[in-house]
């Protein structure tokens, strides 16, 4: 059963959508009860990549990086987020404590209510 704060391995749209690549992706919200539609963002191990004021680095060193099952640290991209459809999850990775994913969510928030 799926659920938010899951990593799962799915086909990530690239911004120009004519492709897609498998990759990590950080389920942060279910839309409705009624679709399996998800809000995720993209999981990269290109941590150089990272927006320091909105996304967040998961260094293969802190205590809470095992129960990712990510291989490598790596950058959980807020500024790239897509809705996706839940069949299109090939697999389970691990999965992000509730207390992270709350800040994460409170993060996106705070992000898009500035005017920065």
């Amino acid at each position: 059963m799926k659920r938010a704060g899951q990593i799962a391995l799915r086909p990530f749209p690239y911004t120009n959508l004519a492709q897609s690549k498998k990759r990590p992706v950080l389920l942060l919200r279910q839309l409705n009860d009624t679709w399996d539609d998800w809000l995720v963002c993209m999981v990269s191990s290109q941590v150089r990549q990272a927006n320091p004021h909105l996304d967040w680095v998961l260094k293969a060193d802190e205590e809470d990086f095992s129960a990712s099952g990510l291989k490598v640290s790596s950058a959980f991209r807020l500024s790239r987020l897509a809705v996706l459809d839940g069949s299109l999850m090939i697999g389970k990775l691990g999965a992000i404590s509730d207390e992270r994913l709350h800040q994460l969510r409170q993060r996106f928030g705070a992000w898009i209510a500035s005017d920065r």
